[in-house]
């Protein structure tokens, strides 16, 4: 299962206003002769990934369809990272580390599966899955590095791929600016990140939740 397809009167956001939201150039969207990667880049990748120690960011995740939703996401080395929606959508994507959890709070629902089985594990896992799973595929601008990351032996966890921009400032020279996660039923979920804030203290706590099942319970 996409761990990102889950949405509710989204409004539609332009390819376009994307590129000028995270900085891409808008040349990326269009379609000029294939860039070959650089030598070295899937290593400066995951050098990238792992110079994070924790980061906040703005996003806004898109479904196939063009649906939209925004909020903060955060992260924290080694494998937290927590998703929080937009007012109005009662909807949470947390991991604690060793495994990803998401609530619907409109149900009372959580689902959880391993880091390992979820896209997200090459973004919260880079010296494993980018490393092993991990290739390097052409883009159309010299200054944006794509990598495709899957386990051909196990489809049913989908594929990932992270676009990074280069960019001095950031971790490893590299910013990620977003990933396209395709499951394996074909759903494509895409998450654009802006204003990124990185090295600020986060406490382990933000990746905990109120598990909607208990509040629900009425007393025995």
């Amino acid at each position: 299962m996409n761990t990102l397809t889950i949405f509710k009167n989204r409004p539609v956001i332009s390819a376009v206003a994307f590129a000028m939201a995270v900085g891409v150039p808008a040349s990326f969207y269009a379609t000029p002769a294939p860039v070959v990667a650089q030598t070295g880049d899937l290593d400066r990748a995951v050098e990238a990934l792992r110079g994070i120690s924790t980061m906040k960011a703005d996003f806004v995740q898109t479904d196939r369809n063009g649906q939209a939703v925004s909020g903060v996401m955060t992260l924290k080395r080694p494998g937290k990272i927590r998703f929080e929606y937009e007012k109005g959508v009662d909807l949470l994507v947390v991991s604690n580390g060793k495994s990803m959890y998401m609530v619907d709070y409109a149900v009372s629902q959580v689902q959880r599966w391993p880091i390992k089985n979820s896209p997200l594990g090459a973004l919260l896992d880079p010296s494993r899955d980018v490393k092993k799973y991990g290739r390097l595929v052409p883009t159309s601008h010299s200054d944006v590095v794509s990598i495709e990351v899957r386990d051909k032996s196990r489809p049913e966890f989908g594929v990932i791929t992270l676009i990074f921009a280069r960019d001095a400032s950031a971790p490893g020279g590299l910013r990620l600016t977003h990933w396209v996660a395709l499951d394996s039923q074909n759903h494509r979920t895409t998450v654009r990140l802006r204003n990124h804030r990185y090295g600020m203290a986060v406490a382990d706590s933000t990746f905990s939740f109120r598990d909607p099942r208990r509040s629900s319970r009425r007393p025995g």
